[in-house]
């Protein structure tokens, strides 16, 4: 007989996670006094959280199946650290009834609801007969048990296209695909199931109506176990792409007073069907008019700092609460919302490819100071490995400000004051978007990026004058720290000299083009010729480890670091990484092979969607690989013949390995 589970008072805690969350969790643990366990796999020996942590436990190799989803062995750690609470953050276990279950039957507390609260409302399907019971508004749709496909058919047919096909079991838009007419139907629930088994190991599908050019807004709700079941105001998380929240923010600037009571009581409704004890979410589709239930997440979102900021309360401590049997600290009319606060989720990933995940070594990490209504959620540092196993989010920048037009301003400033190298982020996109006109206009919907892709990723700015002699400071503040490291050098004010002018060329190369620059220094005010332009030049470096260029009289804040032939720099003029051509003809061009279908990055083979000898058009689907937990389809480069096929489904295949070749059409 499965135990039933208990709520009290405990000392230490072990975090079922990794990155960002586990961090979160173990800040707010460590201020309430508990000692903490941290898990890990092979892959995060070195990892932040690990650091952080009173203690840890290795759990297995890096796939995540043998490490951070095996439950037996997360229990074990728990048992062999003496853990008497697991916190299990967001996604991996935390929506998991089984494990949820497992940590009743051996008496540790669970910090989050119930397996049968998870089962009630974890499962789409269920949750949407719930609700339906309980007068909750709902999307049109099918939840049913039977799932062959001759009944997923019928009932897509009845419902009418365009619809949305989804994971029962999902989240985080794995498992999920728009379908837009009945041909494209079975092709789409193929693969929302291959990537819903993947992800949750469930492959049961529902089917809802799609909504147009719809907003999402969802409510924080929380309950305790003694019947008390509170709202914390909204959030809209509008802005997404591929269903995966990018930008969220809280209140929603859509809702007026009256609005937001009604789905605020809509959502302690739902949660009140299946008298909810912990922190969670529950999910509406908007299409302007009114609101339908989608879905509630039964654990901490990532998106909850917004709602810290505007209400002032710890989440996770108040979670803490509720799990050691307290009552919680507020009641619903003394919940105050102040002032507006946005999130931007920055990913290790390149937009200007596809949004396809980077990983390697972090071999930079700044950010600005967190004072100001600045707070930066990070569960990376330099020094650490971005592994392809995992979720690619590195940090959370989230700001608060009186106003919404002052909380995005200060988002938007955060974003242009972070350096990270090593690996590509989609920085660069965050700040175009939270920017762009019509966002801070509040016109978007959930298609807005997908719309305006193009805009948001456009063609990278081309470097001027000032990119070129911060590039220039770069290399000489290099070469001096290298001379003389411990020593204030005079060429730290560009090459002087006592005696005497010389010249020094730098050809720069970005993208297509190069550029070429003269250094005139020596004995007098250094210049920097750019074209027919001479400008007077210099530089120091300041004590953050940026510098300070002068530049024909401006002066301003920029970084710039030479690392080999590279040279990455930021300037108000956004983020650049130029090559430094070699002076005595060094350099080595790439070969291009685009006649072969390369792996971008490490993955698993999980489909084969073209065969040897097949003619296909430029951008046909030749295979799909699972990369961080994400399928990537790779596809023809131009129009020919699929020469060959070198890999089979399941094959484990690192970046750079050939996996076919193309033949171009004659």
């Amino acid at each position: 007989m499965a135990r039933s589970p208990s709520y009290r008072r405990f000392n230490t805690l072990l975090i079922a996670n990794r990155g960002e969350i586990a961090c979160r969790v173990i800040r707010s643990a460590r201020a309430m006094g508990l000692r903490t366990v941290a898990v890990y796999s092979e892959a995060d020996r070195e990892a932040l959280h690990v650091a952080m942590a009173d203690e840890a436990v290795l759990l297995g190799p890096a796939p995540a199946r043998d490490s951070y989803l095996d439950i037996g062995k997360v229990i074990a750690a728990a048992r062999r650290t003496g853990a008497e609470g697991i916190h299990p953050g967001y996604g991996f276990l935390s929506e998991n009834a089984a494990f949820a279950q497992a940590c009743a039957d051996a008496d540790i507390v669970f910090v989050g609801p119930t397996a049968a609260m998870m089962t009630a409302m974890g499962s789409k399907s269920p949750a949407k007969a719930l609700m339906e019971k309980a007068g909750v508004p709902l999307v049109p749709g099918y939840h049913g048990e039977a799932q062959d496909d001759a009944t997923l058919q019928g009932a897509a047919d009845r419902i009418g296209y365009p619809l949305l096909v989804k994971a029962s079991a999902g989240g985080g838009g794995r498992g999920m695909r728009i379908v837009r007419s009945a041909t494209e139907f079975v092709p789409a629930i193929v693969s929302a199931r291959r990537e819903a088994k993947a992800a949750f190991g469930d492959e049961r599908m529902l089917i809802e109506k799609y909504v147009e050019n719809p907003r999402h807004i969802e409510v924080q709700v929380i309950g305790d176990t003694h019947g008390n079941l509170l709202s914390l105001f909204e959030r809209e998380c509008t802005l997404q792409r591929r269903h995966q929240k990018v930008i969220e923010e809280a209140p929603s600037p859509t809702l007026n007073a009256a609005q937001r009571e009604t789905i605020c009581e809509a959502a302690r409704k739902a949660a009140g069907a299946v008298n909810y004890v912990g922190a969670g979410t529950v999910e509406f589709v908007s299409d302007g008019k009114e609101v339908f239930f989608i879905e509630m997440n039964t654990r901490l979102q990532v998106e909850h700092p917004v709602t810290e900021f505007i209400t002032g309360i710890d989440l996770v401590e108040w979670q803490f609460r509720v799990a050691f049997g307290e009552k919680l600290p507020l009641t619903q009319d003394q919940i105050v919302m102040k002032g507006h606060a946005v999130e931007a989720r920055v990913y290790a990933e390149n937009p200007n490819r596809n949004f396809m995940p980077s990983v390697g070594r972090i071999t930079a990490w700044q950010t600005p100071p967190e004072i100001d209504g600045l707070r930066i959620d990070s569960g990376y540092r330099k020094g650490d490995t971005v592994s392809p196993h995992y979720d690619a989010m590195l940090a959370k920048v989230i700001a608060w400000a009186e106003t919404r037009d002052a909380a995005i301003g200060r988002l938007a400033r955060a974003l242009d004051g972070i350096d990270v190298r090593g690996v590509v982020t989609n920085i660069p996109f965050l700040s175009t978007l939270v920017t762009h006109v019509d966002v801070c206009a509040n016109a978007i919907d959930t298609g807005f990026i997908e719309r305006h892709l193009t805009d948001l990723t456009g063609m990278a700015a081309v470097p001027g004058e000032t990119e070129l002699a911060a590039a220039v400071a770069g290399i000489m503040q290099a070469e001096s720290e290298a001379a003389r490291p411990d020593a204030a050098s005079p060429w730290r004010t560009a090459g002087w000299m006592p005696v005497g002018r010389r010249q020094r060329k730098f050809v720069f190369r970005h993208g297509q083009s190069e550029r070429e620059v003269t250094l005139v220094y020596g004995n007098g005010p250094a210049q920097l010729r750019v074209g027919d332009t001479n400008l007077a030049f210099g530089f120091e470096p300041d004590e953050v480890g940026s510098l300070t260029l002068s530049l024909d009289g401006m002066r301003s804040r920029i970084v710039s670091v030479a690392e080999g032939r590279e040279v990455y720099v930021r300037t108000r003029n956004g983020r650049f990484t130029l090559h430094w051509v070699d002076p005595f003809g060094g350099d080595d061009e790439e070969l291009a092979n685009e006649d072969r279908i390369i792996a971008p990055l490490p993955g698993i083979v999980v489909a084969l969607l073209a065969e040897e000898g097949a003619v296909l058009k430029r951008g046909a689907p030749i295979l799909t690989l699972e990369v961080m937990k994400m399928e990537q389809t790779l596809r023809a480069p131009f129009a020919g013949t699929l020469k060959t096929i070198r890999c089979k489904v399941g094959d484990i295949v690192q970046a750079g390995v050939e996996l076919a070749e193309m033949e171009p059409a004659v």
